[in-house]
């Protein structure tokens, strides 16, 4: 026997190549974290994934309901009026509108016309809030020989939404039996008998 012992560096590793199809312990190392990485790549997709559709399906939902109109008008009430030489009444009367959306709203403008009656607006804006109810100053100009089929009004109405978009609605206004209509009742009377 030799006197010289054999040393053994711990420094170095066996640089033999390994054998086709079996693994060695940097390759299997090396696997592993390729695998971890590719999950925890595909996890954060997933998980990004998730929050960037939810956002965009919410933020889809907010756009809706903000460009949302849902209006219901009815006559509330006459402040004045008087006839003129041709048989038509013109009258300063108030338009209540309850605003059924679920966002604010502002009307800018209303208008509403058929056979024998006219309604506009005087110009002035209102917000309405949702499930608010806001009064719109009108002129209604009334032909009393025609004004006063059972067919209802339509009433449209020009509102500028929550998304500050501009959108038409329009909301049928039963006048028959309304205050409009018993406000117009004596003064076209009046003139059915002046007319005689």
């Amino acid at each position: 026997m030799s006197a010289e012992r054999e040393v053994i560096d711990l420094d170095e590793y066996d640089r033999r190549p390994a054998e086709p199809g079996r693994a060695t312990p940097g390759r299997l190392m090396a696997r592993r974290k390729m695998a971890v990485r590719v999950v925890t790549g595909f996890v954060v997709g997933v998980v990004l994934g998730g929050v960037g559709v939810n956002e965009l399906r919410d933020s889809r939902a907010e756009r809706e309901r903000n460009a949302s109109v849902s209006l219901v008008a009815f006559p509330a009430s006459v402040s004045s009026g008087a006839t003129d030489d041709t048989g038509i009444l013109q009258l300063d009367a108030q338009l209540a509108v309850i605003s059924a959306g679920p966002a604010p709203i502002t009307i800018q403008a209303v208008t509403g016309q058929r056979s024998g009656i006219q309604v506009r607006d005087t110009g002035q804006s209102q917000l309405l809030r949702p499930g608010g109810t806001g009064w719109i100053n009108v002129k209604l100009s009334i032909e009393c020989s025609t004004a006063f089929e059972s067919e209802p009004l339509s009433i449209r109405f020009s509102v500028e939404t929550a998304d500050r978009q501009v959108r038409e609605a329009r909301s049928p206004v039963a006048v028959v039996g309304s205050l409009w209509h018993q406000a117009a009742e004596q003064p076209c009377a009046h003139r059915a008998d002046v007319a005689k």
